[in-house]
């Protein structure tokens, strides 16, 4: 572990106790994560003592799913479920891949993004229930932008009334919920709204889950930690990537040399 992400690791602890961090995010989908930025994320995961979700690319995405077991995560969440059709593929390929005693200790959830997800909803959650998922998140970024709003509308009065009825119907199937898409300062009143009325569980940066109870008592400084947090990943990403660019830049210059000779 490098000196950066012993950086990490001391943030995230701090954010744990502080603002009710619960969990780390990688993503396979929009991020690309790399298997090597995985295993490192798992190790500061580890020293923090919080979770690791792992965003797989799609609901048939088999390789994705077997490095989440792989690596020992807490979460698969599968993203852009639109029907009731794409969770089944996704639940068989988790029941085909993921053991049933190992199944009981990972939170497999799907994403809610679009508003034709929205209108198939029940049906995937008389479905989902029916296999024991257990949990839920909106993109709202996605899911904004499926409604032709532009991501300056995400915290607009149409999103919040659209978000609140998507889990509401998740709560009355039990569902555990979690809020997700350019969480920024203005997202506060729709969390505060949701929490006030047992509707979420978490909420999410692209890099940092919080407990929407414990995240909303500083919200400010919780999402700005998540923000300095991501930085530093960043940094620590691109030092990892120029450093193995760099090993090889002497034997490409000597290799290039010889071919023109």
């Amino acid at each position: 572990m490098n000196k950066k992400e012993k950086e990490i690791v001391a943030l995230v602890t701090r954010m744990r106790d502080q603002y009710g961090v619960t969990g780390l995010k990688a993503e396979f989908e929009s991020e690309g994560t790399r298997f090597e930025e995985l295993l490192r994320l798992k190790d500061i995961t580890s020293r923090s003592g919080v979770h690791l979700t792992l965003k797989i690319g799609g609901p048939e995405d088999v390789w994705g799913i077997q490095q989440a077991r792989r690596i020992g995560v807490s979460g698969i969440v599968a993203p852009m479920i639109e029907s009731a059709y794409a969770l089944s593929k996704f639940i068989d390929a988790v029941n085909k891949h993921v053991p049933e005693d190992e199944r009981e200790d990972v939170t497999i959830a799907f994403m809610i993004e679009t508003v034709q997800a929205h209108q198939d909803f029940n049906s995937m959650l008389k479905l989902g229930l029916a296999y024991g998922l257990k949990h839920i998140t909106i993109g709202r970024v996605d899911l904004a932008g499926s409604l032709g709003l532009s991501r300056k509308e995400i915290d607009s009065p149409r999103m919040a009334e659209l978000v609140t009825v998507i889990f509401g119907d998740a709560r009355k199937h039990s569902f555990g919920t979690t809020l997700g898409g350019s969480i920024e300062a203005g997202s506060r009143p729709l969390i505060e709204n949701l929490v006030a009325n047992n509707l979420l569980d978490r909420f999410e940066t692209r890099k940092v889950v919080f407990d929407a109870k414990r995240g909303l008592e500083s919200f400010d400084e919780a999402v700005r930690s998540a923000h300095q947090l991501e930085l530093l990943w960043l940094e620590n990403k691109s030092r990892m990537h120029t450093h193995a660019a760099e090993e090889d830049a002497s034997r490409i210059t000597m290799l290039r040399k010889r071919v023109q000779q």
